[in-house]
């Protein structure tokens, strides 16, 4: 009777068992991984979100910018509407518009920093159309740092390539800040700002901030998952090997 058990089946289904406990566990520790990497990201975007309001025109501290992503920020400049560009695929109130990406040279300092201005619909995304959202002279923006983007938003879409003898494109799918830097005739921060509502602005280009989502997401959930089917796995197929050996042992 046990002799059966090393039959090549007996042999084959018992290591394809083993095999499938073994990724269903290493599935469950790789939930918990992406868990302690989502409780490590979310504790980073907290303590930025409540720190200080960095004042980019009395701090710069250029090389720390990047671990600041979504730090609060206050910065005054001039805008250089000649080098402005415009975000794809943006929505505001279910409506498909750009994002309008404007850099700003900040007063008393050699660096720009692109500013997300806001959104404005499509039919108003044309340059010549878009003077009448300007901004001339001295600006105040309050608004969020936020890091370059290297993937689309919309889809995972990537950056156009420029055509043959083409400079500089106007739309653009992210803000890739060291693809702009090559169009940008300015001194740019690695860092964009993305400009806050504010109630005292009513027109376009209508602002918002976008935060992340500070939930643990469902690794948790899905960890626990992985290790109970790995449970009644491997505690199960022992029971089945073992009512076969009954019934042949009958």
């Amino acid at each position: 009777m046990y002799k059966s058990l090393l039959s090549f089946r007996w042999i084959l289904s018992g290591l394809l068992v083993l095999v499938l406990v073994g990724v269903m566990i290493r599935l469950g520790f790789w939930q918990l991984d992406r868990l302690a990497e989502r409780r490590a990201l979310n504790a980073r975007i907290n303590t930025q979100i409540t720190a200080p309001v960095l004042n980019l025109n009395l701090e710069l501290p250029v090389n720390q910018l990047f671990d600041m992503e979504y730090r609060s920020v206050v910065v005054s400049g001039f805008y250089d509407f000649s080098q402005e560009v415009i975000l794809r695929n943006q929505v505001h109130d279910d409506k498909l518009g750009y994002a309008v990406i404007t850099p700003l040279k900040i007063q008393g300092s050699s660096y720009s920093v692109m500013v997300e201005r806001g959104w404005i619909p499509g039919e108003e995304a044309q340059p010549d159309l878009r003077v009448k959202f300007a901004e001339p002279g001295l600006v105040q923006v309050n608004g969020l740092l936020c890091r370059s983007q290297s993937q689309g938003t919309f889809m995972g879409a990537t950056e156009p390539t420029l055509a043959p003898g083409q400079t500089s494109q106007d739309t653009w799918t992210m803000i890739n800040l060291e693809s702009m830097q090559q169009q940008v005739k300015l001194t740019l921060l690695p860092v964009y700002i993305q400009q806050a509502p504010d109630s005292a602005w009513t027109v376009m280009p209508y602002r918002s901030i976008n935060l992340p989502d500070l939930s643990e997401g469902p690794h948790l959930g899905y960890a626990i998952q992985w290790f109970i089917f790995s449970t009644i796995v491997g505690v199960g197929y022992p029971i089945y090997v073992r009512r076969r050996l009954k019934k042949l042992k009958k």
